[in-house]
């Protein structure tokens, strides 16, 4: 048993947790964040970095505070139902449904697009064919190739940005322009609610079990140095991924003066690399991101069909896998800036519950553990990030609220501190959570007595 790690393991387990995170989000959001900011860029920057870095940290040092042996193990905290929903929307959100589909157009929109003169849906199709097919027979047929490819990639596609970003510090495209639209006035909470479209955070609460057991594996058995060392492999991680965020939305923002406003964060980044290195920059910026997200897309549906497979275990892994792979296939065509759209309103509801779940395993300790503090903090938090994520989708698709919801937005609009910033929940959850927690202690407290 060890009480230590040595620095260089807290590095090396570090460096795997940015690979475990590093995906088409890390790459196409601070790009559209920094051409949308504008001159406004670092207050957005700012509000980014916590959703985008600082959630995704919290989450995986929540693992190792709980103890729990899985997400699954930990939602159940609410209530063993809760567990099973809550980790399944999770693992449909960040698979199947929005951050898998999302590899796949964002390797077409930064690989093959530019090399088109008109980006049509036959060539959107063409390519996802043989991208998931790919992807199928790799998710079919396990193999340390992916791993080994993965390891080798993501110091690769680092490595590149690097240079692209000194380029763009160097020898500026242009100026940052002003401002559009919420970024205006409200910079920071703009860019705080754009770092959900990463979709780390919630990512994190299943990668810190990956990181837990690699910790163990290394000898490590007592809590507070399981948690200690998360805290610090976390670190190494998100300070690698700040960087590369930062450094993204500044070439977003002085690209527009060059490029003008563009549809995706992909087209932003490919567009630049052939402004500083030409077609060759382009080809080999696409090969990698091809490579990337293929790695990331295989990793995304093995892993979603080891949990389904738990779940139902009737149900054989390679079944799931290619069920799960066509689900992604189908919205992967729906192209990058649909899946965008309709994956913002499920964020707005998972992301609360997500962050109020984490708060609660620190708290937890405080209140006894008690199963009644987690329950009505989550159904709180859910009765508003449930209208939150309505509201949103709304909003995206310029469609009309059913009118016996209307009331209920407007009251919340009215009563609650921030609900205008998609902040609503935060004060409700908080109020609950101090009233239940004390509700708990006064009861122990009465029992001893």
């Amino acid at each position: 048993m060890k009480d230590k790690l040595p620095n260089s393991s807290y590095i090396i387990i570090g460096v795997m947790l940015f690979a475990l995170f590093f995906g088409a989000g890390n790459l196409i959001f601070p790009a559209q964040l920094g051409q949308a900011a504008g001159t406004n860029m670092w207050p957005a920057a700012v509000g980014f970095l916590l959703t985008g870095v600082g959630l995704p940290l919290l989450g995986i040092i929540a693992m190792g505070f709980s103890g729990s042996k899985d997400l699954q193990d930990l939602a159940s905290r609410v209530s063993p139902i809760y567990g099973v929903l809550f980790t399944t929307v999770l693992y449909l959100t960040i698979g199947p449904f929005f951050a898998a589909p999302r590899t796949g157009a964002v390797a077409f929109d930064i690989a093959i697009a530019p090399h088109l003169e008109n980006k049509s849906s036959l060539a959107l199709f063409l390519f996802t064919v043989l991208f998931f097919a790919i992807s199928l027979w790799f998710s079919l047929n396990p193999a340390k190739i992916v791993d080994r490819v993965g390891k080798l990639l993501a110091p690769g596609i680092v490595v590149l940005l690097a240079i692209l970003l000194i380029m763009v510090i160097v020898n500026p495209m242009g100026n940052a322009q002003a401002p559009l639209e919420s970024y205006q006035s409200n910079a920071f909470v703009t860019g705080f609610l754009e770092g959900y479209n990463t979709m780390d955070a919630l990512a994190s609460l299943v990668f810190g079990i990956i990181v837990i057991n690699a910790i163990k594996a290394l000898g490590v058995s007592s809590r507070k140095e399981i948690v200690s060392a998360t805290f610090k492999t976390g670190f190494v991680a998100i300070i690698l991924l700040g960087l590369i965020y930062v450094g993204i939305a500044y070439l977003g923002a002085v690209g527009v003066e060059e490029f003008g406003l563009l549809d995706t964060g992909g087209l932003i980044l490919s567009s630049t690399a052939k402004y500083y290195f030409g077609t060759v920059g382009t080809v080999l910026l696409g090969v990698v991101i091809i490579l990337a997200c293929l790695t990331t897309n295989i990793g995304l549906m093995t892993a979603c069909a080891e949990y389904f497979q738990r779940l139902i275990p009737r149900v054989s892994y390679k079944t799931l896998v290619m069920f799960f792979t066509v689900i992604t296939f189908t919205i992967a065509n729906f192209g990058l800036t649909n899946i965008i759209t309709y994956s913002v309103p499920v964020l707005m509801l998972l992301y609360p519950l997500a962050i109020v779940l984490m708060i609660l395993v620190f708290l937890s300790p405080l209140f006894n553990h008690s199963r009644i503090v987690y329950m009505s903090t989550i159904s709180i938090t859910f009765l508003i990030s449930i209208f939150d994520g309505w509201k949103v989708l709304q909003e995206s698709l310029g469609i009309d609220g059913f009118s016996l919801l209307e009331p209920v937005v407007s009251f919340y609009e009215k009563w609650l501190p921030f609900y205008d910033e998609g902040l609503g929940w935060l004060v409700p959850a908080i109020i609950v959570i101090l009233i239940t927690g004390i509700i708990t202690r006064m009861r122990k407290v009465a029992v001893n007595l």
